[in-house]
């Protein structure tokens, strides 16, 4: 792979300063934050600890396979990546993101527009 490939892979991932990677801090966010529901996905929501938001997810198996799985996880870090942190840089926001069973069956357009619609009512103004 030559260095100029290298370096677009890199610059499309989601940097690791935006994830939630820790079990600590996902649990306390489970325990804590404000739980939204949506056709396919439960969203959790806290104040960060730091001065940007960042974004943890989670996809249990459900009796899927690792592809499926992995697929699922991958449409929803693209989704985060691209639509909800954008959104949310200017708060100091965590987001934690559980699929539900119904979520292995939508597409990624489905997915994508639950987040943003989850977004917008989320922090509209006056909430």
């Amino acid at each position: 792979m030559s260095a100029a490939g290298s370096g677009e892979a890199s610059s499309r991932r989601m940097p690791r300063s935006w994830r939630i990677t820790s079990s600590r801090e996902i649990r306390g966010l489970l325990q804590r934050g404000k739980r939204s529901r949506t056709a396919h996905l439960d969203v959790f929501d806290s104040t960060s600890p730091l001065s940007h938001a960042r974004a943890g997810i989670i996809v249990p198996k459900y009796r899927h396979n690792s592809v499926q799985r992995n697929l699922l996880k991958r449409r929803l870090r693209e989704v985060v990546r691209l639509e909800v942190l954008p959104r949310l840089a200017s708060r100091n926001f965590d987001v934690l993101i559980r699929a539900r069973r119904e979520a292995y069956e939508a597409s990624f357009p489905e997915l994508r527009e639950e987040l943003i619609q989850w977004v917008e009512r989320r922090w509209r103004p006056g909430s």
